[in-house]
């Protein structure tokens, strides 16, 4: 759990700019994040790499989810990842970095750990 109190945290955008099932992408701190919010309204944060292709495209990927696990499956080689954990569903083993997101106000502010 990050403490709130140290941490870091960097404003992206207004919320309204994070539309339901797209990602947004923004540099927080030196790493590319992916930002989405699923269509009840959560928010979650990834690395913007992905982790078997090495490019910076998450944030274009596709949002969905497998029974109750919001995903977002790389828009290259379609391999499947769980927004909350940043595990991949499909490759035992390969995982993305997930950051802490909130909204205050109507900004969404990543944390920059």
């Amino acid at each position: 759990m990050t403490d709130t109190l140290t941490a870091r945290w960097e404003k992206i955008c207004p919320q309204r700019h994070v539309e339901p099932e797209r990602g947004v992408a923004a540099l927080v701190g030196d790493a590319q994040v992916a930002i989405f919010r699923t269509y009840d309204g959560q928010l979650f944060a990834i690395d913007n790499r992905d982790p078997i292709a090495g490019a910076n495209v998450m944030s274009r990927g596709i949002v969905g989810s497998r029974g109750d696990v919001p995903t977002v499956a790389s828009p290259l080689h379609k391999e499947v990842y769980d927004l909350r954990t940043g595990e991949c569903l499909d490759v035992a083993g390969v995982a993305v970095r997930t950051f802490p997101v909130r909204v205050r106000g109507d900004m969404v502010e990543v944390c920059a750990r």
